[in-house]
């Protein structure tokens, strides 16, 4: 007579979660032929020009409110670029602890520009989110796949070049939003989804850190008691390969405050 052996349901949620998670990233990333220019830095320089709110626009400002909430949950849940980065870490899985200040030089000068085209021409007369779009979608000719071909390459070859989400620590323009949003957040000290931790629980098996996408160190954050981290993306990687329980979500105040 076969013995049946019993998962934990705690073992059998991590398992779930993940596997959300990752299917997510899946469809996404088939999605984004269709949705990359609502990712766009351009259209919103574009649509300054014209006086016009454009879908990107919009876009970007709600990741901005999405971050005082749920902090970066969408670059480790939602965002296109993340699915396939993440098989690519499959190849090179190198850890990128360096270069995120890239980003900020990308960032700054792009939302400068911005700013100064929207006072020049007197700000904005009209909200379109689907400018430039074909019926909402945005490969609608040759030139926007070319361009969709373009960013795609800017997001796989550093990921196969340089190592683990390195388009993410280094040239993503959505992340300081986020990070901005985030950093608001814990000014206004409200409740958000947090990571947890319980030193006491952790065994220093280096799991966390080893798993970590973002290539965070995890384990001296544990022990730390201190969570936050601009660059975490609340994936729960760590949370989900904790055997000892040591990390989890919360939607609490940050700790401390």
């Amino acid at each position: 007579m076969k013995t049946k052996i019993k998962i934990p349901s705690n073992l059998y949620m991590k398992k779930r979660r993940q596997k959300i998670r990752k299917s997510l990233l899946i469809i996404t990333f088939l999605l984004f032929p269709a949705v990359f220019y609502y990712l766009s830095p351009y259209l919103i320089i574009d649509g300054t020009l014209k006086g016009i709110i454009s879908g990107s626009f919009i876009y970007f400002l709600l990741l901005f409110a999405s971050a005082l909430f749920f902090g970066r949950a969408y670059c480790g849940w939602v965002c296109p670029s993340s699915g396939v980065q993440d098989n690519i870490s499959q190849i090179n899985d190198r850890k990128i602890t360096k270069g995120n200040i890239i980003k900020w030089i990308i960032w700054i000068p792009w939302v400068s520009i911005i700013i100064l085209l929207a006072v020049k021409n007197g700000g904005y007369t009209k909200i379109d989110p689907l400018y430039q779009t074909t019926y909402g979608l945005s490969i609608g000719n040759v030139y926007a796949l070319i361009t969709y071909l373009l960013v795609l390459a800017l997001i796989v070859i550093p990921a196969f070049v340089i190592g683990r989400r390195s388009f993410c620590h280094s040239l993503c323009w959505m992340a300081p939003f986020m990070i901005i949003g985030r950093k608001l957040r814990n000014l206004l000290k409200f409740p958000s989804l947090q990571l947890i931790s319980n030193s006491e629980k952790c065994t220093n098996c280096h799991t966390c850190t080893t798993n970590c996408p973002m290539s965070l160190p995890v384990e001296i954050m544990v022990n730390n008691k201190e969570m936050e981290h601009c660059e975490c993306i609340l994936c729960g990687t760590c949370v989900d390969g904790c055997n000892s329980n040591a990390i989890d979500f919360g939607f609490v105040r940050r700790p401390g405050y």
